[in-house]
């Protein structure tokens, strides 16, 4: 008996323990779905409690802050972008034209010259010989010729006297002719070693500036040599050579037929300096079918040489101005799945939305072609946070920009 009441009490202490266990383990399991709806309530009380003109959400309660301008009426210059190569109008290498030694060189690598400046000397003594043999020879052949022709005066006083016979006298005039022919080569060669004395000096063709020097006094040069002895540049005027497309050809070739040089300006890689100011020369008589673009030619004073030979540039081309156009900051212009639009500040100091036509685009600033009168206030910086009706707080306001600087493109 004893034995059974132990046994009991042991099945009741272990019926109890599993009694009281079980609660532990239903809190575990639903512990966190409570705290799972405790967070879901304090973010479902937050946004109701929260004003519904919150910054960031365009509401209607606190105001957005944004920067705004006017649309306003100017000229509108309207331009083509491209990137050129500056391109010299002469580039000259300078070659001998004649055999002989290099005795000197007259010019510094680097400085301008001008048209028949001094650049060498070839060693003149050979074509001074022959100069000299020239002439003798012709001397000679003069008093031949001179005592030819003297006969021939006497032959003819004889012929009328019937003292010799008509055959005497041809021939001596066929002697005279001869001689006179004689005469002839023999100045010919006289001219020729002048011109090859002349050519001894070696002259500048062109105004510009001279190259790297390519042979030094000493060496021998030949009229056959292909690298030269230097190279002349023309620096002023230069030109540069760009690439339009082919679809404002007729643009260009309307002003170009109206007698007009559209203005063609160089700027720098980046497009922040402007380099030089020109006009267009002329347009290339064919479009390259790989590209699908024209090749044009401007000229550039280079007065002060800012452009440099094969120099990269970009350029834009003067093809219109707009006069009196609606303009507003590029950057004012959104876009969306209805077009262009932008947001109008009201006198209530409240946001529309109002869609718009957009034009040309220069320098950082849309034309504005239909949806906007002159003077109305547009949003230019806050507007993606903006929806109809919304108030805003003006924090600053654009002025009008000025047109001198680089083009951001078409």
């Amino acid at each position: 008996m004893p034995d059974h009441k132990a046994e009991g009490e042991v099945q009741g202490d272990s019926a109890a323990g599993k009694v009281g266990s079980f609660p532990r383990r239903g809190w575990r399991l639903w512990l966190p779905v409570v705290c799972l709806l405790l967070v879901a309530g304090y973010f479902t009380l937050g946004r109701a409690q929260a004003p519904p003109g919150k910054p960031g959400h365009g509401g209607q309660g606190m105001a957005v802050a944004v920067r705004v301008a006017q649309a306003r009426a100017k000229d509108v210059h309207v331009y083509l972008n491209a990137l050129g190569s500056v391109t010299p109008l002469n580039t000259v290498t300078v070659r001998s034209r004649v055999d002989g030694q290099l005795l000197e060189t007259h010019f510094q690598e680097g400085q301008m010259v001008d048209a028949g400046s001094l650049l060498a000397r070839i060693d003149p003594r050979p074509f001074e010989v022959q100069l000299a043999q020239a002439s003798g020879q012709l001397l000679k052949d003069q008093a031949l010729l001179e005592n030819a022709r003297v006969d021939l005066r006497r032959y003819k006083e004889l012929w009328e006297q019937n003292s010799i016979p008509k055959q005497q006298l041809d021939t001596q005039e066929a002697l005279v002719r001869q001689y006179e022919g004689v005469v002839k080569t023999d100045q010919a060669q006289v001219d020729n070693a002048k011109l090859q004395l002349i050519y001894c000096r070696i002259t500048s063709p062109t105004a510009g500036r001279v190259g790297l020097r390519l042979v030094d006094p000493g060496n021998m040069v030949r009229a056959s040599d292909q690298g030269g002895l230097v190279v002349v540049t023309q620096m002023q005027p230069i030109s540069v050579v760009f690439s339009i497309p082919e679809d404002n050809i007729q643009q260009v070739l309307a002003k170009l037929k109206g007698g007009t040089r559209p203005l063609v300006e160089a700027f720098d890689r980046e497009q922040k300096q402007r380099l030089a100011e020109g006009h267009l020369l002329t347009i290339d008589n064919q479009i390259d079918p790989g590209t699908g673009t024209v090749k044009l030619r401007a000229v550039f004073p280079n007065k002060a040489r800012e452009l440099f030979p094969n120099q990269f540039v970009n350029t834009r081309l003067l093809i219109e101005v707009l006069h009196g156009a609606l303009v507003v900051p590029s950057a004012s212009v959104q876009r969306g799945p209805q077009g262009a639009y932008v947001f109008l500040v009201k006198e209530d100091q409240t946001a529309a939305l109002r869609k718009v036509k957009v034009g040309e685009t220069q320098l950082g600033e849309s034309v504005v072609t239909e949806g906007l009168n002159a003077g109305e206030t547009v949003v230019v910086d806050g507007g993606e946070r903006l929806r109809e009706g919304a108030k805003v707080e003006i924090r600053g306001q654009d002025g009008p920009k000025g047109a001198n600087g680089p083009a951001r493109g078409k």
